[in-house]
């Protein structure tokens, strides 16, 4: 029942910020309002994912070879692009994700405030020997999530182009075994060699299979599109799950979490999001667009109904901040990113 203005004025009429009753959204504020209703200011101090520590002496002792005793989840920065098929600039993704303010801190749908749950840090972006060299940054990167993973840590990375999540994958498979996945995007990246190169974001998902990190028939693949879908046999061969855009509408959101959650099973599953699989109407900041796509609030609510998967790790990729001057794409991407994080926050 709505309260009487002397109520409300009672409660509220000489609050200084801080007057919260409801305990969930209490416990919440509490934890983002200091003395006088003072909170930081999200134009303020140095940009980082999610607004979280930067911490770049843990990456420092990961690459010592040390221990780290005070974090779970570790959020990196893949500035690499030497993958892509036309229109570079994913290199510029961490930089512009990093840049967006005020994402979170509490997800309503979820209930959760990931950063208050588990403790997050920004370890800045994996150090990587070549710019030029595409294999030698895939062995990099490969090199710096074995150390992360070791540690225990649950790795959220933002790239950079696609084919960043192979080695990442690599690295979370020598852990955890074959992982599943949930991959939502416009292309299904599981083709093959092309012009002598495998390693592009064309195709990790296919040789993520064939080096047995990544296990296809726990795989899932939502939002894929376009006049380019004649190059994914493979994952049909292999026994992946493909839900294509058009798919998600005809289905049901509803249909398609169950399906997700039915394919992906109790073990361990990586979660990766491309930013073209939303319709270029919402994010053109990306290397292919294809007309057609997802809305962000369906990709949410996806990402949202996976509660409760045993969630290993997970990246956002192919934010491409040159093609859009109204940060659009760059804000869907730290948005999703949010996404991640609350269900790393309530994973097992």
């Amino acid at each position: 029942m709505a309260k009487s203005l002397d109520e409300l004025r009672a409660l509220y009429g000489n609050d200084k910020g801080t007057a919260f009753y409801d305990p969930r959204l209490k416990s919440v504020a509490d934890g983002q309002f200091g003395e006088g209703g003072r909170r930081a200011w999200p134009f303020a101090g140095v940009s980082t994912l999610l607004d979280a520590p930067y911490r770049p002496d843990i990456a420092a002792t990961l690459e010592a070879g040390g221990a780290v005793a005070d974090l779970d989840v570790a959020l990196i920065g893949v500035p690499m692009d030497l993958g892509v098929t036309n229109r570079a600039g994913a290199r510029r993704g961490p930089k512009a994700v990093r840049e967006v303010e005020r994402i979170g801190p509490w997800n309503r749908v979820m209930d959760v405030a990931p950063l208050q749950v588990k403790r997050f840090a920004d370890l800045g972006d994996v150090p990587m020997r070549s710019r030029y060299d595409l294999t030698s940054c895939h062995e990099d990167i490969e090199a710096f999530y074995d150390r992360v993973v070791g540690a225990g840590l649950l790795p959220l990375s933002v790239g950079g182009d696609h084919s960043i999540s192979r080695p990442i994958i690599a690295a979370l498979a020598k852990r955890h075994g074959p992982v599943g996945m949930v991959h939502i995007d416009a292309h299904a990246d599981t083709s093959g060699v092309y012009e002598g190169a495998k390693f592009h974001h064309g195709g990790p998902f296919r040789q993520a299979v064939l080096e047995g990190a990544l296990d296809p028939t726990r795989t899932i693949q939502i939002g894929i599109r376009g006049g380019g879908d004649y190059l994914w046999e493979f994952s049909y061969e292999s026994g992946m799950t493909v839900i294509h855009a058009e798919e998600v509408g005809e289905m049901s959101l509803p249909a398609v979490i169950a399906k997700a959650l039915e394919v992906v099973g109790a073990g361990p599953t990586y979660i990766s999001f491309d930013v073209d699989s939303l319709d270029p109407a919402y994010a053109p900041g990306t290397g292919t667009p294809e007309v057609g796509g997802l809305a962000p609030r369906e990709v949410m609510a996806i990402l949202r109904g996976l509660r409760g998967i045993t969630m290993v790790g997970g990246d956002v990729v192919e934010v491409a901040p040159s093609y859009d001057p109204t940060s659009n794409t760059a804000q869907a991407g730290a948005q999703m990113l949010f996404e991640l994080a609350c269900l790393a926050a309530v994973a097992g």
